[in-house]
């Protein structure tokens, strides 16, 4: 018998599907998403299977899919971890997709899966529907996202509260989702969630990536510059100072060229993408041309201090408040 939805789903359940991305809260939905139309078809309680593709064999996990549902029109198999089976299990799972049984629906479960391998394009072949792609969103995209999540905990939170969310807690949904539900039971009142609540229940666990210390070097934001240092523990100033000189290089570059076509002469100066620097001629204005000279050449005496045995953050920090004050 095919697997087909009732009569309440526009469209038929496939034989396989394959969720696949970094987005773990995603993944988790839609697997429970596809449980729930596989429960409507038939009793799971019986006729399902949970295998991990790390210690699972491409046998087990075949001869699970034909295996004949007891007292049932489906069965379900799911395989999580699916991007770590290895090569020759894959091969047997490739070889069950040409044939599927038309009584199980499987729905393997990996973080990345390369769409080259045979096995990502065995899965593609099932269907236009199969693969579902479960790629995290942009950081730039994170807070209205969180703002969404927010709605079904039963709380709804401000945009400088979300922001402040992600800016503690990172880019990991799950994580995301686990905090806004601990500061949904807490919350009082019909007031959305505000920022100060977020700060005082959140403790921070992401760190700082250094290229959002360049932005606010290069914006010559010195207050939001310190404020992120104070987040990157883990990074040394001797890795930072260098990516600051080049920083500054490149806002000398914005300057030469700027006036001959804006951002698209600049990308075609530093050999990027026109939405790489559509930023940089706004930052370059921030500072003259003697003051950019002047931060480069004060940047080897820095790199001397930082070397010579002395406390080289406080050098660097040094360096920094003088080529980011005004």
């Amino acid at each position: 018998m095919t697997v087909m939805a009732n009569a309440k789903q526009t469209q038929p359940l496939l034989p396989a599907y394959l969720l696949v991305g970094e987005d773990a809260l995603k993944r988790e939905a839609v697997l429970k998403r596809l449980t729930v139309r596989c429960a409507q078809l038939g009793d799971l309680s019986f006729n399902s299977d949970d295998l991990d593709g790390a210690t699972a064999s491409g046998e087990a996990i075949v001869a699970s899919c034909n295996t004949v549902p007891f007292a049932s029109d489906i069965r379900m198999v799911v395989v999580k971890n699916a991007g770590k089976l290895r090569v020759a299990d894959a091969e047997k799972v490739v070889a069950y997709l040409k044939s599927p049984s038309p009584t199980t629906v499987l729905a393997m479960d990996a973080e990345k899966l390369a769409k080259n391998t045979k096995l990502y394009k065995a899965f593609a072949a099932v269907g236009k529907d199969a693969v579902i792609d479960c790629a995290p969103p942009k950081r730039k995209d994170l807070p209205a996202k969180v703002r969404a999540m927010a709605m079904n905990h039963g709380a709804t939170i401000t945009p400088g509260a979300a922001n402040a969310l992600v800016d503690l807690v990172g880019e990991d949904t799950v994580r995301l989702d686990g905090e806004l539900k601990k500061i949904a039971l807490a919350h009082r009142g019909t007031e959305p969630i505000g920022e100060n609540e977020v700060l005082s229940m959140v403790a921070r666990t992401s760190e700082v990536k250094p290229w959002e210390f360049d932005g606010a070097f290069m914006a010559r934001d010195l207050k939001r510059a310190m404020l992120l240092l104070s987040r990157m523990p883990s990074v040394s100033p001797h890795a930072l100072l260098p990516r600051c000189v080049n920083c500054l290089r490149e806002l000398m570059a914005t300057q030469a060229v700027m006036g001959r076509g804006g951002a698209a002469a600049v990308a075609a100066a530093l050999k990027k993408q026109e939405w790489q620097v559509k930023s940089y001629p706004q930052y370059a204005r921030r500072f003259t041309p003697e003051e950019l000279r002047h931060a480069v050449q004060t940047s080897c005496e820095a790199e001397r201090r930082m070397k010579s045995g002395a406390d080289a953050m406080g050098a660097f920090v040094e360096w920094l408040t003088q080529t980011l004050g005004r």
